[in-house]
């Protein structure tokens, strides 16, 4: 059995005028193993974020279920973590403090010297000891979302859930913390699903990229196995002869293959099962 089975996942909104429904996304199917790392790509509108909201339990889904370890996900949970964009840190608290409220809510039994312990452990990883007593206010953006990782990765969730976490850094703050995040998952091998518009993030991170046609009514349509050989780095990861393979490949489908005619609410292809994805591998 899976770590994490999405299954035939579907997910309706009302409509913006308020008669009938629209389909976000149908059918989204995918087994994921435990410690594999997982991102999914499309462009915007076709569900990702709300696919990782669901797997979450901030967001129900209209059909199909979400399976972890064994149980039915229906609600939040902390054996899910998830980063989002925009940091989401409490201002008034210290670096330090952000992240021991996460790990006191995951470890209630622990000692105050226990927790500190851990929290510095994560502190460390990822390069904030000299600012563990700073606020919000006194960080940059990429040290913010440092932040977010650290307490992520804190309370060693069963899956970790990214939401465009290096979406509001710049780029060369963004490489570095791409490396950052790599180090850290080599270190825990947790599960991890991530939403993301960039191709070499993805190839970088990823065993395995999910690519989502255009919305309304998107499908998960292909699943591109990355064969690279881990550890990968970013000034090394571009000399693989499959490296750019990979990264052709899924740009051509995002710019030539994306899209696909919508289908009409009470249609009779409303209903018809939805082809698996093609697992695409070089």
């Amino acid at each position: 059995m899976a770590f994490l089975e999405i299954d035939h996942v579907t997910k309706y909104f009302s409509s913006p005028s308020g008669n009938g429904r629209v389909c976000i996304f149908r059918d989204a199917t995918i087994k994921i193993d435990k410690g594999e790392f997982v991102t999914v790509i499309g462009h915007s509108g076709c569900g990702k974020s709300t696919l990782l909201n669901i797997i979450a339990g901030l967001e129900t889904m209209t059909e199909g279920g979400i399976i972890l370890n064994g149980k039915e996900v229906t609600g939040p949970g902390l054996d899910r973590m998830v980063v989002f964009q925009n940091f989401s840190l409490m201002p008034w608290m210290t670096v330090f403090e952000n992240i021991r409220l996460a790990v006191r809510a995951a470890y209630p039994d622990w000692s105050s010297e226990k927790i500190a312990e851990h929290v510095r452990k994560y502190i460390a990883l990822v390069g904030l000891k000299d600012a563990e007593d700073k606020r919000p206010t006194a960080l940059s953006g990429g040290m913010k979302q440092r932040v977010g990782l650290a307490r992520a990765f804190s309370i060693e969730p069963k899956v970790l859930l990214l939401d465009e976490p290096f979406a509001q850094i710049d780029a060369l703050t963004r490489g570095v913390i791409q490396e950052e995040l790599v180090q850290m998952w080599n270190t825990t091998r947790n599960t991890v699903f991530m939403v993301t518009h960039d191709v070499d993030e993805a190839i970088l991170l990823s065993d395995r990229i999910m690519l989502m046609t255009n919305g309304p009514s998107a499908r998960i349509a292909e699943i591109v196995d990355v064969t690279i050989p881990r550890p990968r780095a970013r000034d090394t990861i571009i000399e693989y002869p499959h490296y750019y393979k990979i990264r052709n490949h899924v740009i051509h489908f995002l710019v030539r293959h994306a899209s696909h005619a919508p289908v009409a609410e009470g249609s009779a292809s409303e209903s018809a099962s939805v082809a698996p994805p093609l697992v695409v591998r070089f």
